[in-house]
């Protein structure tokens, strides 16, 4: 059974920075693309950014690119999301999420097959 567990949540202010991390365990990690959605009170679920089974491809949203760094390290079976210059907006509940398999849209949430308990992120101004 896949088990992901997001860390590295807080209280921030704004322009401040913070790295979320996600411990996976249960499949073979590197085997699997990797995800970061965000849900904000009263919002959808949203695509926040994405990264290919072996590092060599990212993706984001519009509303995060230039700002937000998806990595991950097999070895350690995690995947991190530094976020930098964070704005009031950004305020959400953080979830990281694995991919059934290796096709499919990066950004569709039906791709995703398991995910994690999310961390709070919130912005001050």
């Amino acid at each position: 059974q896949v088990q992901l567990v997001e860390t590295g949540g807080g209280l921030v202010q704004a322009g401040g920075s913070l790295r979320l991390s996600c411990a996976a365990s249960g499949r073979t990690f590197s085997n699997y693309p990797m995800g970061w959605f965000r849900q904000a009170p009263g919002k959808e679920r949203e695509f926040v950014a994405a990264i290919s089974w072996s590092g060599g491809a990212t993706y984001y949203a519009d509303s995060v690119k230039g700002r937000f760094t998806i990595s991950r390290d097999n070895a350690k079976a995690t995947v991190y999301l530094q976020m930098n210059n964070l704005k009031r907006e950004d305020t959400a509940v953080y979830y990281c999420a694995q991919k059934r398999q290796h096709s499919g849209s990066y950004y569709a949430r039906p791709e995703y097959g398991y995910w994690g308990q999310g961390t709070q992120v919130t912005v001050s101004s």
